[in-house]
């Protein structure tokens, strides 16, 4: 299930809100400038099923995402716990950054754990299958896979050249609690 807790950027072990609810959850993130949605997510895929067999299962959502939005790129990103890369890709998220645009992804499998920095404090939310969250431009945030990752995300992108993460050199998340599913 999808949760968001908000932290003091100071301190970390002192969360000062809990939110489970949907409501709750779009209302909070949606203050800072982060669209959280909910989508039809309930198409199961098969164990080997990769890029193209995602996306056309997911094809109705997709390209609702695209119109609505003007996306010209889309991907997958699926990883699981034996993943030869999985440990590299965990410690490559785990660094604070931004991006020149919108983060937008949809998560179709499994879990992950997005982590916000707005102000003064840092938002860690626990994202599930069916959740879109699209994180604005610009904005300081990490992501963690956790230790054995198992996750399958479609994402988009306004410009060819995709994702670039800027790092901002903080150790900020390295303070935080690691997402341990």
């Amino acid at each position: 299930m999808s949760h968001l807790t908000i932290y003091p950027e100071d301190q970390p072990e002192q969360p000062s809100g809990v939110y489970t609810e949907l409501d709750d959850i779009r209302r909070e993130l949606g203050a800072i400038g982060v669209r959280f949605e909910r989508v039809d997510a309930s198409v199961a895929l098969p164990d080997g099923a990769g890029q193209e067999e995602v996306l056309a299962a997911y094809r109705h959502v997709v390209e609702a995402e695209r119109a609505a939005h003007g996306y010209e790129i889309v991907d997958v990103v699926r990883m699981r716990p034996d993943a030869p890369n999985a440990e590299q890709a965990r410690k490559k998220f785990l660094a604070e950054h931004t991006h020149t645009e919108d983060e937008s992804r949809i998560l179709v499998e499994g879990s992950g754990c997005f982590y916000l920095r707005a102000g003064r404090r840092v938002l860690q939310i626990v994202c599930t299958r069916g959740d879109l969250i699209s994180v604005p431009a610009e904005m300081r945030h990490w992501f963690d896979m956790g230790p054995r990752p198992l996750f399958a995300a479609i994402r988009f992108f306004e410009r060819p050249d995709g994702w670039v993460g800027n790092f901002t050199g903080s150790d900020i998340a390295d303070r935080f609690p690691r997402y341990a599913p």
